[in-house]
């Protein structure tokens, strides 16, 4: 009786999700004119990407939340060894 067995590979990834909270300040950078006249308003697309820039920083401490989700990987490659056939 032959043992071998047939194999192919699928490529999987887990993705892991983590939160954290920073802290944008309000300053100039951040603000836009108020087309009304009635002075600068906060510009919520300015502070979602401050905000997006400071959680690239080393010092953000991020909090692991729930259970690694594991999908298929959309791009169905070949390993980088070789196929064998045991």
């Amino acid at each position: 009786m032959d043992s071998s067995t047939l194999s192919m590979s699928v490529r999987l990834r887990r993705v892991r999700t983590e939160t954290t909270t920073v802290s944008v300040p309000i300053t100039l950078e951040v603000m836009r004119t108020d087309e009304e006249g009635g002075g600068p308003k906060m510009d919520v697309d300015k502070i979602i990407a401050a905000a997006l820039q400071l959680g690239k920083f080393d010092s953000i401490e991020w909090e692991i939340e729930g259970e690694p989700e594991i999908q298929l990987h959309p791009i169905q490659s070949a390993p980088e060894t070789k196929t064998t056939i045991q």
